[in-house]
């Protein structure tokens, strides 16, 4: 489920660099105070190169090794802090934080990592007092969690009071007004909760999947089942999300009990943590979006939301073993766990086992086979898998349940046609990628595909430019469909023409075998021979397929002509 995602303005991100701040001086600082001995430089050096790569799990466990022979150094331990706390380990970071000298730099991450453990352990005061002293969880959480420590302390007066203020600032806005509803839901106001979230007294709310979620729910409890699903329906028609589906399956059976999105304060500081990772979004290291998301889990162990938020964060930095563990964590049974499974097969297809990565998606499609989205993702493993004619049936069983006029099923409609095309059935894939043609006239991809496809068979030429023109117009900069208006003006004899274009897609992609393969015969055929054979020789040296590389050494044996000739004659007799 995408989550809510307000607009993260200047005062909310220099609060977050702020805190960041000292987290990069605790990973970038090459040495502690007093340097590491000779006997922790082997674990120091190797937590270095985990923190450069981004390996979180690796980094933690070499500080802690540093530790051993250095205790106390508070550099090693504002790293292993930082870095057990990206892990979620929260237990752990806290216990390290204890031995943080008072004056060492990094006190607030070692502030934030007590505040998280305070709250998971229900000790609100401890929280509360934090604060007051300056010593939470950094400026933009605190004023959020203030309100829902009052709520928990049963002061609602003091909650509202909090959340206005902070729905009045124009940094906070979206986030003051979503915990006001949110507060207002946990104590059973929907009536009110509802007048926030639908925007009719602010003005337009963010209506993402998580905001309509909530308001999903909050419309049963006011007895509004019909437009609770009304406002599903109208989501998931333009954005399919798993999770909405099965929360609408549930409304319509009527099988959605009591209200429990967001129920109590614990429950509220983790949608704290949650919605400003989400606001922080990519626009500060991606590190401290991952604390929050994993301090939303640690403090509520449901919070599939911010479990997901955490496995994709850590996808995106290419950590993919633990971002399949993250995608894991969301049990079965999860409105989340159809997009986790299918997050985690991505991972696992990243980690190099796409065996592995399609038995998982093999699994989710035979479970959930009433879910284009699962299907179509099959598809997508298979074709990547080279199992192109299992793709196919996994495709058409994608489109055998949507609505097939609407745009977005463009893509299906593609990958089917390049599977019938792998499968040599090129009548079938002519009209899947019409049809992708038809839903996105525009859509470069296609236009490439089928302008290029029609080129090598020599067919509808005039077409086949037109269409590689537009696709060239919209990607000027790849390479690949540059290469095919060279290639086309190749093959209509344009030979002069074909130059311009050939030479600037070999310069996009020089390392491609095809281009300079390509770069050579246009070279040849305007009377540029020895330019020709550098070509074909560089295209060898880039280990284009055997059948293409056998096809080169003829042409440098023979010359373009020769081959020509040659292959014209055989297939006069076929």
């Amino acid at each position: 489920m995408t989550p809510f995602r307000p607009l993260a303005r200047a005062g909310l991100i220099a609060a977050a660099l702020a805190l960041t701040g000292q987290a990069a001086h605790a990973q970038e600082e090459g040495a502690a105070a007093r340097g590491p001995d000779i006997g922790l430089a082997g674990s120091y050096l190797a937590a270095r190169a985990a923190v450069i790569s981004g390996d979180h799990a690796e980094a933690a466990e070499y500080f802690e090794r540093a530790l051993l022979s250095d205790p106390g150094n508070p550099t090693l331990i504002g790293n292993a802090v930082f870095a057990n706390a990206a892990l979620g380990r929260f237990d752990r970071a806290a216990a390290l934080a204890e031995d943080m000298p008072a004056d060492a730099q990094g006190q607030e991450l070692v502030d934030l990592v007590r505040f998280v453990e305070w709250i998971r352990l229900d000790e609100m005061e401890r929280a509360a007092a934090a604060m007051a002293e300056g010593r939470g969880a950094g400026p933009f959480i605190d004023g959020l969690a203030s309100g829902w420590i009052a709520l928990g302390e049963g002061d609602m007066t003091e909650a509202v009071r909090t959340f206005q203020s902070l729905a009045d600032d124009r940094v906070l806005s979206q986030l003051g007004w979503l915990h006001l509803a949110l507060a207002q839901a946990a104590v059973g106001d929907f009536e009110r909760a509802n007048e926030i979230l639908s925007g009719d007294q602010i003005g337009p709310i963010n209506q993402t999947e998580r905001v309509i979620a909530a308001r999903a729910e909050i419309l049963v409890q006011l007895d509004r089942r019909g437009d609770a699903l009304d406002l599903l329906d109208g989501f998931t028609q333009r954005v399919p999300d798993p999770a909405l589906l099965e929360l609408q399956a549930r409304i319509g059976a009527g099988a959605e009990g009591p209200y429990a999105f967001v129920t109590d304060a614990s429950e509220g500081l983790a949608e704290v943590f949650f919605t400003v990772a989400v606001a922080l979004g990519n626009d500060v290291p991606s590190t401290l979006p991952l604390i929050y998301a994993q301090a939303a889990t640690e403090i509520d162990p449901e919070h599939y939301d911010a479990a997901m938020l955490a496995a994709t964060l850590l996808f995106e930095a290419e950590q993919n073993d633990l971002a399949a563990a993250a995608f894991e964590t969301v049990p079965e049974g999860a409105d989340q766990y159809v997009e986790a499974q299918m997050g985690r097969a991505e991972a696992i297809e990243e980690m190099g086992d796409i065996e592995a990565a399609t038995a998982v998606l093999a699994d989710l499609a035979a479970a959930r086979p009433d879910l284009a989205s699962v299907l179509a993702a099959y598809g997508d493993m298979l074709r990547r898998g080279e199992q192109c004619g299992m793709a196919i049936d996994a495709y058409t069983d994608a489109l055998d349940l949507v609505d097939t006029t609407q745009p977005r099923y463009w893509f299906v409609y593609y990958a089917r046609g390049i599977c019938n095309h792998r499968e040599d059935n090129w009548d079938a894939a002519e009209d899947d990628l019409r049809q992708a043609l038809v839903l996105n006239p525009e859509q470069p991809q296609v236009l490439n595909y089928l302008g290029y496809s029609l080129v090598e068979q020599r067919r509808n030429l005039d077409e086949a430019l037109d269409m590689i023109e537009r696709a060239v117009a919209a990607r000027p900069d790849s390479g690949y469909i540059v290469d095919s208006l060279g290639w086309v003006f190749y093959r209509l004899g344009r030979y002069d023409e074909a130059v311009e274009p050939m030479e600037r897609a070999a310069e996009l992609l020089p390392t491609d075998p095809i281009i300079n393969d390509h770069l050579g015969d246009v070279y040849w055929m305007v009377g540029r021979e020895r330019e020709a054979r550098f070509q074909w020789e560089r295209a060898l040296s880039f280990d284009p397929e055997p059948e293409d590389a056998e096809r080169i050494r003829r042409k440098l044996d023979l010359g373009l002509d020769r081959v020509l000739q040659e292959e014209e004659s055989v297939g006069e007799t076929q």
